[in-house]
């Protein structure tokens, strides 16, 4: 099934980050085809960023996304230049701290960077809790292979802290437990 999945916040927040993870768990462990694309510039200093990937189980055969099916907004500028236009039949996950807009189709709050800067100490790891959040909503991609991604994908030394980010989204999602 194929999923096209849209992330957007400022510069900073590990938009591009958590697409790279997204993309790596489905075709290094759920043993699908991804594409990532990224958006930079002016983008990388505070401003809107995007990023997005396609997930298939077919091979994809153009690499851009075209109309997103899922959203993951991580601030108001990105909803504003990247959500707002969401088609009523899009599922969006917003990061209730940071965006305040709500949009016309189907959306879940997650308070992404309150939980993470509270409950583990970091708000830098509200990109991680979102990507939890992601997939305890949606199942783009399964949680052990997400844990992988992550596990490959963050600097060492943070493995357990980026673990407790993923398992924290996903209970805010309504998955299991909070660590």
């Amino acid at each position: 099934m194929r999923r096209e999945v849209r992330f957007s916040g400022f510069g900073g927040q590990g938009i591009i980050l958590s697409t790279v993870i997204l993309g790596r768990a489905a075709v290094m462990y759920d043993h699908k085809f991804a594409v990532q694309t990224q958006v930079y510039g002016p983008e990388a200093r505070g401003g809107a960023s995007m990023s997005a990937v396609i997930i298939d189980d077919e091979e994809i055969l153009y690499p851009e996304v075209s109309v997103p099916d899922v959203f993951v907004i991580m601030s108001q500028e990105g909803f504003e230049k990247y959500g707002a236009a969401a088609r009523p039949e899009a599922v969006m996950i917003l990061d209730s701290t940071l965006v305040h807009s709500r949009p016309g189709c189907t959306f879940y709050e997650i308070p992404a960077t309150a939980e993470a800067k509270t409950t583990l100490g970091r708000d830098i790891v509200a990109n991680i809790v979102m990507l939890g959040a992601l997939v305890g909503y949606t199942h783009v991609v399964s949680e052990e292979a997400l844990k992988k991604a992550i596990l490959d994908s963050v600097p060492k030394g943070t493995e357990a802290l980026n673990t407790k980010a993923m398992e924290l989204g996903i209970a805010l999602a309504g998955g299991k437990k909070q660590p």
